[in-house]
């Protein structure tokens, strides 16, 4: 039997045929795309480079503000109430461009599951508008210990990411958060970005509404702390994604 791998592009592809083959199509779809929630690699798989950074984050993600702390449990009370229930947990970390900061939270939500040992729990990101994966973004996460392969031309290339041993790469591109590849209902939208939070009164199918904003590192870009900016964004993230999966119940 032919097996087509359901990653972001196949979906993207799939949604425009719906669209052109109506009802019936959308039909065949829904069943080809009810596969089981992502499953995380194990914490012993995750990159040398990755577990180091992860090693620094630990003491920053135990000394954060009470408010900004008080943010995240209201999240982990939400997943740990779906968990209890048997059911999946679904993060769409939302912000204007899906540049910089959702693709960050995304990556980090991805690896403190793997480090927590968290199944059942899948990491989603898309913008209000499409641009691209900003390069700067890309090296910071590198830097990071993330392997990302890809890019090349194109305005809005796509990239292969992995953290661990023998994960299977996630497929990362600047799209809407209505995209065919992102879930479209039962999820909760985490809006990483003021901007995008208050010019988007309604995320249709959202089963929960989080806050979480983070300053943009875009004011950085082309600047002399342009890397300094970057790291200091993804080691924000990375920490409180760290501080949020450790109040997850197994």
């Amino acid at each position: 039997m032919l097996r087509i791998p359901l990653t972001a592009t196949t979906l993207s592809r799939a949604a425009r045929a719906v669209r052109s083959l109506g009802s019936v199509a959308l039909l065949i779809l829904v069943s080809a795309s009810s596969v089981p929630a992502w499953a995380a690699p194990p914490r012993h798989a995750l990159y040398h480079p990755v577990r180091t950074s992860i090693a620094a984050l630990i003491p920053a993600s135990r000394a954060l503000p009470d408010d900004r702390k008080a943010e995240l449990q209201q999240l982990a009370a939400y997943m740990n109430d779906r968990r209890a229930a048997k059911k999946p947990v679904n993060l769409l970390f939302i912000c204007t461009h899906n540049s910089r900061r959702s693709h960050i939270a995304q990556l980090w939500a991805s690896v403190a599951a793997a480090y927590f040992d968290l199944n059942g729990i899948a990491a989603y990101s898309g913008g209000t508008e499409v641009s691209a994966f900003n390069p700067r973004a890309v090296a910071a996460l590198r830097r990071a210990g993330f392997l990302i392969d890809g890019g090349g031309d194109g305005a809005n290339p796509h990239y292969q990411v992995t953290f661990a041993a023998g994960q299977v790469p996630m497929e990362l591109f600047s799209k809407k958060y209505s995209d065919a590849s992102n879930p479209q209902s039962d999820f909760v939208a985490v809006m990483t970005c003021a901007q995008a939070d208050e010019s988007c009164p309604l995320v249709e199918g959202a089963a929960l509404r989080v806050p979480l904003h983070y300053e943009d590192p875009k004011a950085a870009d082309g600047t002399p702390g342009e890397d300094a900016t970057y790291d200091a964004r993804v080691r924000q993230i990375g920490s409180e994604m760290l501080y949020l999966f450790a109040r997850i119940r197994r």
